[in-house]
């Protein structure tokens, strides 16, 4: 990433599908901060309970403890004097997060969010793209295809439902490159092919 601003603040957002390491890249830049002795807050939505309720988690087993918020407008109270701002899942929160968003930075401080950026039909998945036309730094992270091991950028359902939130991990969902996902999850799931050793190591 380019230097960063000093003086003002900004807006980071670290984007790409399931498994592509946006939440370790959150925890990676907020821990940075925080051994620059930065005062530092960190906030995950509340649907996201699949490793706790009060840390925000990797599928590769970091942590961060996090505040747990159901809207947007919970933010700014819990803020207090950080400095730089961590919100993870930031596509599950809803379209109010773009207005706090740009307050918080605004004020002077660094705001950093990883999120989804397409839904598990392959369409933006809001408030990610509005945000992405705000932000100074963007970082957009590609997975291991489970199919051929290509760059993955899109997430296959493995589920049956049609819910466009639906949190999950492994057992839900794949990363997938362009040829190998399908808005069909049964086409996804008959194209799913056992991993050779070093791809499922990597996935």
């Amino acid at each position: 990433m380019d230097p960063l601003p000093s003086g003002i603040g900004w807006l980071e957002v670290v984007t790409g599908c399931m498994f592509s390491g946006k939440t370790e890249e959150l925890i990676r830049r907020v821990r940075r901060a925080m051994y620059a002795r930065q005062p530092v807050v960190v906030f995950k939505p509340g649907i996201d309970d699949r490793y706790s309720i009060d840390s925000v988690g990797s599928h590769s087993g970091q942590t961060l403890k996090s505040f747990q918020i159901e809207h947007a407008r919970q933010i700014p109270q819990l803020v207090g004097n950080a400095k730089v701002v961590a919100i993870d899942e930031v596509h599950f929160i809803g379209a109010d997060i773009v207005d706090i968003v740009e307050a918080l930075a605004n004020e002077g401080r660094r705001v950093i969010c990883a999120g989804l950026d397409l839904d598990y039909m392959g369409r933006p998945f809001e408030p990610m793209p509005q945000l992405l036309c705000l932000a100074e730094y963007i970082t957009k992270n590609l997975a291991i295809c489970m199919t051929c091991g290509n760059p993955a950028d899109r997430s296959q359902r493995l589920l049956d439902s049609d819910a466009r939130i639906l949190v999950g991990a492994a057992e839900m969902y794949e990363a997938r490159c362009r040829a190998h996902w399908s808005p069909d999850r049964d086409a996804g799931r008959q194209s799913q092919l056992p991993l050779g050793p070093n791809l499922a190591e990597n996935a």
